[in-house]
């Protein structure tokens, strides 16, 4: 779980309607507190492992749910990942 991208929110119910859609997805994840070092307005994320973001990003999209940002957890801290990319 070391190396697991973090998804953030502003709201929590953004955050468990993303935890149902994921699970219904069968992407393996994990709700938990959001790190410090993240800013977001919810205290829960979501963490997944990183070869189910192409997954988590068309869920994201198509289902329109609002994030504050996934992100990487580097040796200087959490970097951002860039949505459009891939």
């Amino acid at each position: 779980m070391d190396n697991w991208l973090v998804m953030a929110f502003d709201s929590t119910q953004q955050a468990l309607r993303a935890e149902m859609l994921l699970e219904y997805a069968e992407v393996e994840m994990d709700l938990f507190p959001t790190p410090k070092e993240i800013t977001a307005g919810c205290a829960l994320s979501i963490q997944f492992e990183p070869e189910s973001l192409s997954v988590v990003r068309n869920i994201i999209r198509s289902e329109r749910v609002e994030i504050r940002g996934i992100y990487s957890k580097e040796m200087q801290g959490y970097v951002t990942i860039d949505l459009d990319s891939e």
